[in-house]
């Protein structure tokens, strides 16, 4: 059986995300002051009726334009597939943010061949932003090619990272910001890791790290980072991972690496 065109699936990743996108959108207007929501594994960490409507219509859409394909989604979805294509979604990555009303939520699709994510679409409906990547292929939003930063100080660098739900690892990640916050021009928390990702490969910051994502969060995002010229990566050599991920222009990495490593950043006081 031939490969999948990549092209193809970030054809239907762009219309799944655009119709789930909507869907969310539209039902925030009928939400309350903090929404119809209940909670996950704390009681910080949240989801919403929209996430799960949202996440059942790209199931559906997959299904219905590719039966043999796996999937893996945040609210449950999971599905090994037959075709060695596996879409990874996240139907509102921020959902914190989306409650809220903050713009600054995303629907996230990867979507992977033979374990290695080939195309990617993550969009920011309150924003009509469409981050878009394919391997080898580049990355773009709303069309055009981005590139991360030149940057090549630590010092100077727009740092962005994310924080855990559960009190013990935002209490670890909190040490960690102690030692990386003197050492760069500053930090932005926005909330949502896929945009955080996609950030990166705008040169809206110049990096970004964070501990705890997990395949949703990730999948899309970092094929924007990369294409965009980012260097991704965890600690000493590791992938990305759950432990860490860190995105970044290359002329910051090493040094952003090494704080981080010497912060034990990856250390999960959950394992």
């Amino acid at each position: 059986m031939d490969a999948p065109d990549p092209t193809a699936l970030l054809a239907l990743a762009i219309d799944l995300a655009r119709r789930s996108g909507a869907l969310a959108l539209s039902m925030h207007a009928g939400l309350g002051a903090h929404g119809d929501q209940e909670v996950k594994a704390t009681p910080t960490d949240v989801v919403t009726a929209a996430d799960r409507a949202s996440e059942q219509l790209l199931v559906d859409g997959i299904r219905s334009a590719r039966p043999g394909d796996g999937i893996l989604g945040e609210e449950g979805a999971s599905d090994d597939g037959t075709t060695g294509v596996r879409w990874v979604v996240d139907p509102i990555d921020g959902t914190v943010n989306y409650l809220y009303g903050l713009p600054q939520w995303a629907v996230s699709i990867g979507v992977e061949v033979d374990g290695r994510t080939v195309a990617g679409a993550v969009l920011n409906p309150a924003a009509d932003e469409l981050f878009t990547a394919t391997l080898g292929g580049g990355a773009f939003l709303n069309g055009a090619p981005l590139r991360c930063t030149g940057a090549a100080e630590l010092a100077q660098a727009l740092v962005a990272t994310g924080f855990g739900y559960d009190a013990r690892r935002r209490t670890a990640q909190a040490r960690v910001v102690q030692e990386v916050l003197p050492r760069v021009r500053d930090l932005r928390r926005l909330g949502a890791g896929a945009l955080d990702l996609c950030a990166v490969g705008a040169g809206r910051v110049d990096a970004y790290y964070e501990q705890g994502l997990s395949p949703w969060d990730m999948s899309a995002g970092l094929l924007v980072a990369t294409e965009a010229g980012a260097v991704v990566g965890g600690l000493s050599g590791r992938a990305p991972s759950h432990d860490l991920v860190i995105a970044s222009a290359p002329g910051v990495f090493d040094a952003l690496h090494d704080v981080l490593r010497d912060a034990n950043a990856d250390a999960d006081p959950l394992a």
